[in-house]
């Protein structure tokens, strides 16, 4: 059998093959959510945009359920296949795609006959409650393809076909633009109409990705493998961070409005919901690396070419600072500019936010780090590690930040959080660093040992 290119291909090349569509894929995803805000904030209002950030949990939710088993099963994948088991990579895949749409039927059941419940249980005002119930229930219904279009984009990267998702992604963004002008605009569908054209977009992706799975050629597809439960655990166990990383999002979102709604209201989430939009390109591109250069570092890793491996982990990093410095100057100059775009020249919801973007910028001098570091863990299947890196960066220093620094510095605390968390995960995930990589030296030497 050919090796596969991952492990064979020269590593500036190799980055630019997977880590740049995955990049502009992730941007594209964001993209997605800053189309919904602009339709949405400029023909429907800023209440309706806030009730979209209000159910934006829900569907942070099922991304992230999605998350956990498909990078889970990417690395898995990975590492089986770099270490020469095709039989054990291809049960891996069945099994992963069986449980996927098992879960997803589950959710869009859920979400469909419980919307109003979940709403008020994701903080709705009463006012709020009608438009996040409506997203909430139409966006259910798309569940099973958008968790699908994950696990076989994911997929597709083992298989040498990185430029699905990105094709895939590129598609949905043009579907949902087409869609919400069509559906918000034209037919005054409101809400249901921006849930519906993110579904339907994200839908039409998974029609672009799935294609390689079909093909019986393919050294994966879904004619191949069996189900096998006893892979199902280190799926999910090897996939936690990554999922954490999204169910962080929905709690750490769930908890930065509590506290915008409690102290500025309405406009106050409406601030942090524009602040999101424009942040989450830096957030998306660095998860983007991490999404790139993961069936990098995993196939390598299980083929035991542990210089590649600090390679491409070395290169990420000084594309990391770039991006880093980039998105810094754009919140902390321009972030009043940019927010105006999605509050139609709303005073007080720009004075929120343009301090906010300000306080906000310095996260991203870290926060790749913190996001690439958690990739690589789960890459080399070191879960605890990437969990503990994910959960930092995340959810236990934001809760932290969140419930101490508003007493200390009022709003401007709420926003002082995130870098305050990603500050505190740095120094945490450079001592694991440090110590994964003694760890392959020493693998490095009795391989050469070995030989």
């Amino acid at each position: 059998m050919q090796e596969n290119i991952l492990g064979s291909e020269k590593i500036p090349r190799l980055f630019m093959k997977y880590s740049i569509p995955a990049i502009i894929s992730m941007v594209i995803t964001g993209m997605q959510t800053v189309v919904d805000g602009i339709f949405v904030g400029n023909v429907l209002g800023p209440n309706t945009m806030a009730s979209v950030n209000i159910a934006a949990p829900f569907m942070q939710v099922i991304i992230a359920l999605s998350m956990i088993m498909s990078i889970g099963s990417q690395s898995y994948m990975g590492l089986s296949l770099g270490d020469g088991n095709v039989a054990k990579t291809q049960n891996i895949f069945k099994t992963t795609m069986i449980f996927i749409l098992v879960f997803g039927f589950g959710i869009t059941l859920f979400g469909f006959t419980m919307n109003s419940q979940i709403a008020y249980m994701l903080g709705s005002s009463d006012i709020l409650l009608k438009d996040v119930s409506l997203y909430i229930k139409t966006l259910s219904v798309f569940t099973i393809p958008m968790s699908l279009m994950f696990l076989f984009g994911f997929s597709g990267r083992i298989m040498e076909k990185p430029q699905l998702y990105f094709y895939g992604s590129i598609l949905s963004l043009f579907a949902n633009i087409t869609l919400n002008y069509t559906l918000i605009y034209k037919l005054k569908l409101g809400i249901v109409g921006a849930a519906t054209a993110t579904g339907l977009a994200y839908s039409l992706a998974f029609l672009v990705v799935v294609w390689p799975a079909l093909n019986k050629k393919n050294i994966i597809n879904v004619f191949v493998g069996k189900f096998d439960k006893s892979v199902i655990f280190p799926v999910i166990y090897n996939g936690s961070s990554e999922g954490i990383n999204s169910i962080a999002t929905a709690t750490s979102a769930y908890l930065f409005n509590m506290a915008f709604m409690n102290i500025a209201g309405e406009s106050g989430v409406a601030a942090f919901t524009a602040i999101n939009y424009v942040a989450q390109f830096g957030v998306l591109s660095m998860f983007g690396i991490s999404d790139g250069i993961g069936p990098i570092v995993s196939y390598n890793y299980g083929s035991k070419k542990f210089d590649r491996v600090k390679a491409i982990m070395k290169l990420s990093d000084k594309v990391i600072i770039t991006i880093g410095i980039i998105i810094f100057t754009l919140l902390f100059f321009f972030g009043r500019n940019l927010v105006n775009i999605f509050v139609n020249g709303n005073e007080e919801i720009l004075n929120i936010a343009s301090v906010g973007a300000k306080i906000y910028a310095f996260a991203f001098f870290v926060n790749g780090f913190n996001i690439v570091n958690s990739g690589y863990f789960t890459a080399i299947g070191y879960a605890k590690e990437s969990v503990i890196v994910a959960s930092c960066r995340g959810l236990i220093f934001i809760i932290i930040g969140i419930f101490t620094l508003p007493n200390i510095f009022g709003i401007n605390g709420i926003w002082m959080s995130v870098p305050f968390a990603e500050l505190i995960t740095l120094f945490i995930g450079i001592k694991l660093m440090k110590k994964s990589y003694k760890v392959m030296d020493k693998k490095y030497e009795v391989s050469i040992n070995g030989a």
